[in-house]
């Protein structure tokens, strides 16, 4: 047996049989559970359904993937096993849960500004080797809060990798069948299948807008949330965001965007860090988003807004296709705002229909169709 293969015999050994008191999260791609191993590593071991063409194709791209990639902000892999029709993929545990479950369960205590911005930086450092650092680049193609696990000092790891794309450097973009998460989607993405670094980008940003204002992505029926009721007629949190980001950075006032948990308990020059690489992450134009690398040091101060934002026409804000007086739409972002409404709204009825929220921790559906929840996209 080489390194980083095991038996079957030793991961049910590992989780006690695959105990459900083990089990510690579960969706379409299959189940997976907290392990130990010999040695006493606590592994997450998560073993794939059988009997799936595109779970076989996930599973050989996070083992062609996923090992070439060593970074403190991804979620390593520690090994693999192949039994008959079993697929199992053995990660370091990660024991903190998920982003989105600390921003959006039940129930829980408000996350502090520090830590949201700890985990935008740290996500975005990993997305930034991904893309930059790796040779060939890797796209990931499914950025969102609920792939984004903690460790107990709330430090990020980008989880997942599934979805992603190897591209050779000379390479401008992949086309591909979309597959993703609804919300998360780029437009050109969405619309063409035309897959690129800056795709992962305009996701990277919905995830800093979900950190901002702790908004899902998608938010009809939430009524649970403390914004007020005009903010929820707009079921797109990036729809609803353009306005709102223009005037917070034109203004230098955030409280318009900002989580009303937070109740206005954060540094205003950090806010304003975070929500500009958000307003230039979400661009319609994926030529005019920053690379990764620009997000990292924008956040870090080392980079000012002016120059992040270079390259946008003269009167235009910062947030894609806004004129900076009214917040009126482009033309050229008015198709996204079509298709992404046919979307949302096909999202919105399946969700509303199952009862479901969105992924359970550790990723979440691996081959959910266009209209099945919690709203992962392939076609």
């Amino acid at each position: 047996m080489s390194k980083g293969t095991f038996t079957y015999e030793q991961l049910a050994a590992a989780t006690g049989g695959f105990a459900e008191e083990n089990l510690v999260g579960q969706g379409g791609f299959g189940y997976v559970h907290k392990g130990v191993l010999a040695g006493g590593k606590a592994v997450a071991v998560k073993q794939l359904k059988s009997g799936s063409g595109q779970g076989e194709r996930e599973f050989q791209a996070e083992v062609d993937i996923i090992s070439r990639v060593h970074h403190r902000h991804l979620v390593s892999l520690v090994g693999y096993c192949i039994a008959g029709a079993r697929r199992v993929l053995v990660y370091e545990f990660v024991p903190n849960k998920t982003l989105e479950f600390h921003l959006h369960g039940k129930g829980l205590p408000v996350m502090p500004w520090p830590t949201r911005l700890r985990i935008a930086l740290g996500s975005a450092k990993g997305l930034a080797y991904l893309h930059e650092d790796c040779h060939p680049r890797i796209i990931h193609r499914d950025i969102k809060s609920a792939n984004i696990l903690l460790d107990n000092n709330f430090e990020a790891k980008v989880a997942d990798f599934g979805l992603a794309k190897l591209t050779s450097d000379n390479n401008t973009h992949v086309s591909t069948r979309v597959m993703g998460t609804f919300g998360y989607l780029a437009p050109e993405y969405a619309s063409s299948g035309k897959l690129t670094e800056k795709s992962d980008v305009f996701s990277y940003g919905v995830m800093l807008l979900e950190l901002v204002t702790g908004r899902r992505p998608i938010d009809a029926g939430a009524a649970d949330h403390p914004w007020p009721a005009s903010f929820m007629e707009d079921d797109s949190l990036v729809e609803w965001a353009r306005p709102a980001m223009a005037r917070a950075l034109a203004d230098g006032d955030y409280g318009g965007v900002a989580d009303p948990r937070l109740e206005g308990s954060y540094d205003a020059v950090e806010m304003a860090r975070v929500v500009a690489s958000a307003a230039a992450s979400v661009r319609h134009s994926a030529k005019k988003r920053p690379k990764m690398s620009q997000i990292v040091r924008a956040l870090e101060g080392d980079m000012s807004l002016e120059d992040l934002n270079e390259g946008m026409r003269p009167g235009q804000s910062m947030v894609f296709g806004t004129a900076e007086t009214g917040g009126s739409i482009s033309e050229a972002s008015g198709s996204y705002t079509f298709d992404m409404d046919r979307i949302i709204q096909e999202a919105t009825a399946a969700r509303l229909e199952s009862g479901r929220r969105d992924d359970v921790s550790f990723s979440g559906e691996m081959s959910a169709e266009w209209k099945q929840p919690p709203h992962r996209v392939s076609r």
